[in-house]
């Protein structure tokens, strides 16, 4: 299958999804990660604000704002940029998406850990994404860490790759977890 065509199956098989079945999910996905060394030593993480086809991040958001430097994406051209979460402070942005208020950026740099969305990933941390590139950019810009998270229905046999296209380091569903619970950071 080729990017659109991936991206139309996997679509279809995530609306199946109830919202308790995608809430039930997330709560295995997260449970995953928040075991994990790599979440545990990660104080600056960066999630994303869910839309109704993506695993939901708002449980985690606000669970762990008080505790690490949670930031967001903000979409600005072409480009991503990162501004911390602050409770109440989100808007509907580019593409209807809730973004964070305010016009103080931080550089990529900062961050040890990234949680990715995507439409679809397979077991090696290929993503496919919404097809403009946004989060590809990005990631070119930082060391951080970064895991993959979905529905069990968006990990797939195979993503077809470009040049361009980066993967996550690691990938969480329900099911399947590449990320180890021990990591040694040197």
């Amino acid at each position: 299958m080729n990017k659109k065509e991936l991206r139309k199956a996997v679509k279809a098989k995530v609306k199946q999804l109830t919202f308790a079945e995608k809430n039930i999910e997330a709560s295995c996905v997260f449970n995953h990660i928040e075991e994990s060394d790599i979440f545990k030593n990660s104080k600056n993480i960066m999630l994303f604000a869910s839309l109704p086809d993506e695993i939901p991040t708002h449980g985690i958001i606000e669970r762990w704002a008080e505790h690490k430097n949670i930031y967001l994406p903000r979409v600005n051209g072409d480009d991503l940029e990162i501004i911390k979460y602050q409770p109440g402070m989100l808007h509907r942005g580019s593409y209807n998406i809730l973004e964070p208020e305010g016009n103080d950026a931080v550089s990529p740099d900062i961050l040890d850990l990234i949680i990715v969305p995507g439409v679809a990933f397979d077991r090696d941390g290929n993503r496919l994404g919404r097809g403009k590139g946004f989060y590809d950019r990005f990631l070119a810009q930082t060391h951080a860490k970064t895991i993959a998270v979905c529905f069990d229905c968006q990990l797939v046999e195979h993503i077809p790759t470009e040049p361009h296209d980066l993967p996550a380091q690691f990938v969480v569903t329900k099911s399947f977890k590449s990320l180890p619970l021990n990591y040694d950071f040197n």
